[in-house]
């Protein structure tokens, strides 16, 4: 994806783009998992649900490794070449920005998320094809970190109009949930959308990307006024702090107070236990 049209300099130095081996590699893995996929359903159609596909019978029988077949399996080529695309135009950039490390890392996530999305929210009954929780991880994350770029030179054979990251994120996520709605049985992969894109959205917020949340915005709000109260003088937190809550006392009981208020009284005592400065 472009970030502008510019051509460089003749003077500037010559830019080489770095290998994008975790990117290849996932791609190439994808590619031989998917190809030994088919081979199986040819000759054994029940074999990769019934022991390669993550569901309730395989973990009530402790099949562990469904956690790991089921990331990187597929309900058909179509789905395969799309997340293939995708991965790849979105992977690029994603690598670039994080490094491959964390890009590895944000795909494992999205992944483990869609598998833990789809067995809180889909019948037992259902297996899941997981491929799709690591992509849906890269776009959402994406999004986040680039809201306002548009992937129109990008993706211009798949969308021939001008669209922003933001609205291709909550494109993603309003499809994984009207279809999780919609198909709820047998062999099925769109239960991966919500929890991998759930998975990227935190990813990148943990990253510090992205608007703040509200959890973010309390812990930020909390850890100021903490800091306020510790450059605080005993006179000055008995004066601003203490004085309203004994006059609250005095009025309603000290049933009244609240834990936070509860928390400023044992505050106090603990600031008139160390000796003056």
């Amino acid at each position: 994806m472009r970030l502008s049209g510019r051509k460089a300099s003749s003077y500037a130095p010559s830019w080489k783009s770095r290998q994008r081996v975790v990117l290849l590699s996932l791609i190439g893995l994808n590619f031989a998992i998917f190809v030994v996929q088919l081979v199986l359903q040819a000759y054994q159609p029940a074999l990769v649900p019934q022991y390669l596909g993550l569901s309730y019978r395989g973990i009530d029988g402790a099949y562990a490794w469904q956690f790991l077949t089921a990331m990187f399996l597929h309900a058909g080529v179509f789905q395969f070449a799309g997340n293939m695309i995708v991965l790849y135009i979105i992977g690029r950039d994603i690598d670039a920005i994080l490094g491959p490390r964390h890009f590895f890392y944000l795909y494992i996530c999205g992944a483990v998320g869609g598998e833990l999305g789809h067995l809180f929210s889909m019948p037992a009954t259902t297996v899941l094809m997981a491929g799709s929780g690591g992509v849906a991880a890269m776009v959402v994350a994406l999004a986040i970190i680039l809201p306002e770029l548009e992937v129109t030179d990008s993706l211009s054979f798949i969308l021939p109009f001008k669209l922003k990251l933001k609205y291709l994120g909550y494109a993603l996520c309003l499809i994984g949930a009207v279809l999780l709605i919609v198909d709820r049985r047998g062999v099925v992969s769109h239960s991966a959308i919500l929890g991998g894109g759930a998975a990227g959205w935190l990813y990148a917020h943990l990253l510090g990307f992205g608007r703040p949340s509200f959890l973010q915005r309390a812990l930020r709000r909390r850890r100021i006024e903490s800091e306020r109260r510790q450059r605080m003088s005993l006179d000055e937190f008995i004066t601003e702090e203490i004085d309203p809550l004994l006059e609250k006392i005095s009025q309603t009981g000290i049933e009244s107070l609240t834990r936070s208020e509860r928390r400023t009284l044992a505050e106090v005592r603990e600031k008139m236990a160390k000796p003056p400065q």
